[in-house]
């Protein structure tokens, strides 16, 4: 495993990717209602990336081993799909919840985060995953300091979904990343406290728990990107990138339209610089 410490330069050119990916998803958020399709939420990223951030969209023609180029600028899962969801032309109906999935490529770094959507009123067990999920990333993000074990994050992410009657995706998990979009270390989002590597500062690292409201097992469609529940029940994910400090920890996906952290984060005095 070789992970990436980043130095001085590196942490600012992280801070300015993180703050426009957010930024992608703050320009998005008036869009996404009843009627529109992914694929106008794709086209509008798209030119909000490069045209208006000189960035790059990272996903665009992405293609890791195995896997065919992916072919649009986002990802966007709506309800049962779990990650990956390809924009198309099918248009968003109320009661859908939806994830954005951004990571743009600023002078060589990457910034990457999503948030879930609900379009129009949505049926209260949809905005219950939606409110878990998200605290349950916090949970995680939290516990971020010098001396902690990915094994930590882990647990904590895991024993606060089950808790709450859910359950948590196993093959798929957050990562390393700077000058690459994927580095190490993997950040498994379910495990046992005091295991796994070692948080040092400098590191950055995305926590992106996938939360299924049914079972956990999950299955890939035909288009080789996709994955959906295998219980077709709904599933959220929030993610930020985060950069473990001296003595902490800085989320480097915040923007003006990002939401608040819960309450139990802020009682703890934890936040992104000002």
């Amino acid at each position: 495993m070789t992970v990436t410490i980043k130095d001085a330069a590196g942490i600012e050119g992280m801070r300015v990717a993180g703050r426009l990916a957010a930024e992608v998803l703050d320009y998005l958020t008036p869009f996404v209602r009843p009627g529109v399709t992914t694929n106008e939420l794709d086209r509008l990223a798209h030119d909000y990336i490069v045209n208006v951030q000189g960035a790059i969209p990272a996903p665009l023609n992405y293609a890791p081993n195995g896997y065919q180029p992916y072919p649009k600028s986002i990802c966007t899962s709506v309800n049962h799909v779990v990650c990956h969801g390809i924009p198309n032309d099918k248009p968003l109906k109320k009661g859908d919840i939806v994830n954005i999935d951004v990571t743009v490529i600023k002078d060589g770094w990457h910034g990457d985060t999503s948030r879930m959507f609900l379009v129009g009123e949505v049926a209260p067990h949809a905005r219950r995953l939606c409110e878990i999920t998200y605290q349950a990333m916090w949970k995680g993000i939290e516990l971020v300091r010098p001396g902690a074990r990915l094994g930590d994050i882990g647990h904590a992410i895991q024993r606060f979904a089950e808790a709450a009657g859910y359950s948590v995706v196993r093959e798929f998990c957050g990562h390393g990343i700077g000058r690459k979009f994927h580095e190490d270390p993997q950040v498994l989002h379910y495990g046992q406290p005091g295991t796994g590597l070692e948080l040092r500062p400098g590191m950055t690292f995305t926590i992106e728990p996938m939360i299924n409201q049914g079972r956990r097992e999950i299955r890939e469609l035909g288009d080789g990107w996709t994955i959906v529940t295998k219980d077709r029940m709904l599933s959220a994910q929030w993610e930020h990138t985060v950069l473990c400090t001296e003595d902490g920890y800085e989320v480097l996906t915040l923007s003006p339209g990002a939401p608040p952290p819960p309450a139990f984060v802020r009682a703890a005095g934890a936040s992104a610089p000002a």
